[in-house]
């Protein structure tokens, strides 16, 4: 039997290494061409590998946690005898994200491929046997804490989908639902760092036990906190950021939004302030087109680059870290495609399948700090943009209105901007236009 090493393959974002996060197989398993056999994470994303081969897994090279350079020697696999018969196809086949999926990761396709995030600690959820939903659709009822016996299947012959599991959970209930662990008896714990990437990657070494009155612990830097530690600090200290924000009554954004929940046109679409906040944002970027700018270095000096088109970030806090997905020409739609594009990029976020060409190519962000009950702040600007700006909560407060105090329903919206792009007037006209469509939506309509 001829033994085949599969190397750790480009999967098509220009990275140069990758973290083992868990072997799908074991040495002596069967596996056909196409089987998922590794999960691995970059900077960017969880992916999942298929295997270029078929026939009996021999070795595991790399060990779960290490990380390993493309191009270094994974995993060998013996070739299937020519007289022995391709193994059976398994009973469950991971569903395919994308019609292009057949193509194998990095095998002559930049492609997209399919990811996930790392799975989280198991939260005590009731049973669903006999309920009728795909694998990822379970998956996600796990990960936001959702009884799969208690939700309403809406599918074909009684399916649940995924609409009805996020229907189903709490509002942000992927975030809030994240368990507060008590204080151990341990006091100190060493979480062994992945070694530097070698040709073949050695197996992590034994690391000792903590001691018994630990109290800190140590948690390694990679993947996509490093890619966002790495952004932040470069963004933080190359572009001089100035803050800025206003409060605003976002009463009629908040009877907008009830209307449209009410509407049957958007009867299949999720609702939130979100969405016209998103709707003000762009408005506003027409208006004043530097802040949707960018500055850029060249070998001819600076430059500043400034965008006829919206690529609209959405910073989404997922357990696996900051993902800024972006909605690709925003300033092309409707109030429904905008709506059904949020909700797609929120729960894409969710399930870690965020491919690497949604995260680039941002012109501006939204961060709507205001789901966690958040007011105001002043965030850091993504890298190649010029401008980040905050949706705080909405609350009711008094508020005066024609002399008189009512309750109204309050909010406040703050942003940073790069000072090298866009001047003060600049950052103070687009805030107060996004503040004028937050009061009154109607100007949307010009």
């Amino acid at each position: 039997m001829t033994e085949q090493t599969f190397v750790l393959p480009d999967v098509g974002e220009g990275l140069t290494e990758a973290e083992i996060v868990q072997w799908r197989v074991a040495p002596g398993d069967t596996v056909a061409v196409n089987d998922v056999i590794v999960e691995i994470e970059t900077a960017k994303s969880l992916v999942e590998l298929p295997s270029p081969y078929s026939g009996t897994v021999g070795e595991l090279l790399a060990s779960e946690g290490s990380t390993v350079e493309v191009g270094a020697p994974i995993i060998t696999i013996g070739a299937a005898d020519a007289g022995t018969p391709a193994p059976a196809a398994p009973a469950t086949v991971p569903e395919p994200s994308d019609p292009g999926g057949a193509v194998l990761v990095g095998y002559g396709t930049g492609g997209a491929v399919s990811s996930r995030r790392r799975k989280p600690a198991e939260r005590p959820v009731k049973a669903s046997v006999g309920v009728v939903a795909k694998p990822p659709i379970r998956k996600l009822a796990r990960d936001l804490g959702v009884d799969l016996s208690a939700v309403t299947p809406s599918g074909p012959a009684g399916e649940v989908t995924r609409d009805d599991v996020v229907k189903h959970a709490e509002q942000a209930s992927v975030f809030r639902n994240i368990e507060t662990p008590a204080w151990g008896e341990v006091r100190e714990e060493t979480i062994p760092v992945a070694a530097p990437a070698a040709s073949v990657a050695a197996p992590a070494a034994s690391v000792a036990a903590p001691a018994a009155d630990a109290r800190e612990e140590s948690i390694p830097v990679r993947g996509v906190r490093k890619a966002t530690a790495n952004a932040m600090t470069s963004s933080a200290y190359s572009a001089p950021h100035v803050s800025v924000w206003v409060d605003v009554d976002a009463s009629r954004t908040m009877e907008l939004v009830k209307r449209l929940k009410a509407s049957p046109d958007f009867a299949d679409v999720k609702i939130s302030p979100l969405l016209i906040m998103a709707r003000a944002v762009i408005w506003a970027l027409r208006r004043t087109p530097m802040i949707n700018a960018a500055w850029v270095d060249t070998e001819d000096g600076a430059q500043i680059r400034v965008r006829h088109y919206v690529n609209l970030g959405i910073a989404a806090a997922t357990p696996r870290g900051l993902l800024v997905p972006n909605i690709k020409d925003a300033q092309a739609m409707k109030t429904r495609e905008l709506a059904k594009a949020l909700e797609n990029l929120t729960l894409t976020a969710r399930e870690g399948k965020t491919s690497p060409a949604d995260q680039t190519g941002g012109t501006f962000t939204i961060t709507n700090i205001g789901v966690f009950g958040v007011d105001a702040g002043t965030p850091i600007i993504n890298p190649g943009e010029a401008g980040i700006i905050a949706l705080g909560a909405i609350r009711q407060k008094p508020w005066v209105v024609d002399g008189e105090v009512r309750p109204r329903w309050v909010t406040t919206v703050s942003g940073s901007f790069d000072h090298r792009v866009v001047d003060g007037d600049g950052i103070s006209r687009f805030i107060a236009d996004v503040a004028s469509v937050l009061e009154e939506p109607a100007l949307l309509l010009d």
